[in-house]
């Protein structure tokens, strides 16, 4: 994996995780009234070799029709506020994501959350906006009083990201991109844990193969064990990625895809 392009920040980004505001710091940006605070953090990452195995069209906007040069390695999906018990807060404020807040972040983001589809995603108020305004407008408006602006909501999850490399930890227990390799179940759980002391939770698709891996923090960013993976057989796969041949080009499709946008 290539370094943050803000790598010495994101070495002592948890100094400044730590420090929280009250609600009230910010106007505007307090927890909606019908919903409670949130409990903990979910960071949600996608296996791009699971996302994009049934992309067929192409467009600017679909991160499946760049990886080709790319290494394999799990990418950003989102940062999600979640409720202890079930499910989790959406929509929390009226703000709209502003590209501009982000604009110095934007080589990560192309590169490590990328969204893996054509066209715009659906996100509150029945707006449509780009993957990261779908991804800040539900989720990160959620964030309060840990995370108050759109530029914290990215910058520290790419720190998040980067300062918890999930493929490397699996690489270290030789477990790698493979369409013909199987692995326990319980080997990639055994890999998290050794390298980050908490259990991960993993989604898969048919056949077993790996489409989620998250990782859980509580609300100072220390990680935490997720809650029980039900979806996965005990063997699973992490299927490589392979460049589309002569995929149409569009300007605004949905493709036919194995679709984990629309979980979150």
């Amino acid at each position: 994996m290539a370094s943050f392009t803000f790598k010495a920040a994101a070495q002592v980004v948890f100094m400044v995780l730590a420090v929280t505001l009250p609600p009230q710091a910010v106007e505007g940006l307090t927890v909606g009234k019908e919903q409670r605070e949130f409990d903990y953090f979910v960071l949600a990452l996608q296996w791009p070799g699971s996302s994009c195995r049934n992309v067929s069209m192409c467009c600017p906007t679909n991160g499946c029709c760049h990886r080709a040069e790319l290494p394999a390695e799990f990418t950003i999906h989102g940062l999600w506020p979640q409720y202890q018990d079930k499910g989790w807060p959406s929509c929390c404020t009226n703000e709209t994501f502003n590209e501009n807040e982000v604009s110095s972040l934007f080589e990560d983001l192309e590169r490590y959350w990328p969204s893996y589809r054509c066209g715009l995603v659906s996100s509150c108020s029945n707006r449509k906006g780009s993957f990261w305004a779908h991804q800040y407008e539900k989720h990160g408006t959620c964030g309060s009083p840990v995370i108050l602006h759109q530029y914290d909501y990215f910058f520290t999850t790419l720190a998040l990201f980067f300062n918890y490399n999930v493929t490397e930890a699996l690489e270290e227990a030789d477990i790698i991109a493979s369409d013909t390799k199987k692995y326990g179940i319980e080997d990639v759980f055994r890999a998290v844990r050794s390298a980050f002391k908490a259990n991960p939770k993993i989604t898969c698709g048919k056949k077993g193969i790996i489409k989620e891996l998250r990782l859980c923090f509580d609300k100072e960013f220390q990680l935490i064990d997720c809650d029980a993976t039900k979806s996965c057989p005990k063997f699973v796969s992490l299927p490589e990625f392979h460049e589309l041949s002569k995929p149409a080009m569009v300007k605004r499709a949905i493709p036919r895809m194995i679709d984990v946008e629309a979980i979150m």
